[in-house]
């Protein structure tokens, strides 16, 4: 079953550029090391907050890709231009 992982977070302003750029190779490098991954989807809420979310055919390969993350330093790049982030998984239950 399809699984989401969002990120709440804030990007200071003057910081965006960068964080899209590095946060296209992040996506592109996982993509090729785990398969699964068939969306991500970047949303600047009105208040200024945005929500980063990743969708996993399966919570198996979230978990995997979770783990092969941990360390990688462009993951740590990535969210260090990132402040008061948060993250949840939940399983799709319901699709139209």
């Amino acid at each position: 079953m399809p699984v989401i992982r969002i990120h709440r977070y804030r990007v200071e302003a003057g910081q965006l550029d960068e964080l899209l750029a590095k946060r296209a190779i992040l996506i592109d490098g996982i993509r090729s090391a785990n398969p699964g991954l068939t969306e991500t989807r970047l949303t600047r809420l009105e208040d200024g907050r945005y929500t980063d979310t990743w969708r996993w055919d399966t919570a198996e390969q979230l978990l995997t890709a979770i783990n092969a993350s941990q360390g990688f330093p462009l993951v740590d790049a990535t969210m260090g231009l990132t402040a008061d982030a948060t993250v949840e998984t939940g399983e799709i239950v319901d699709e139209r």
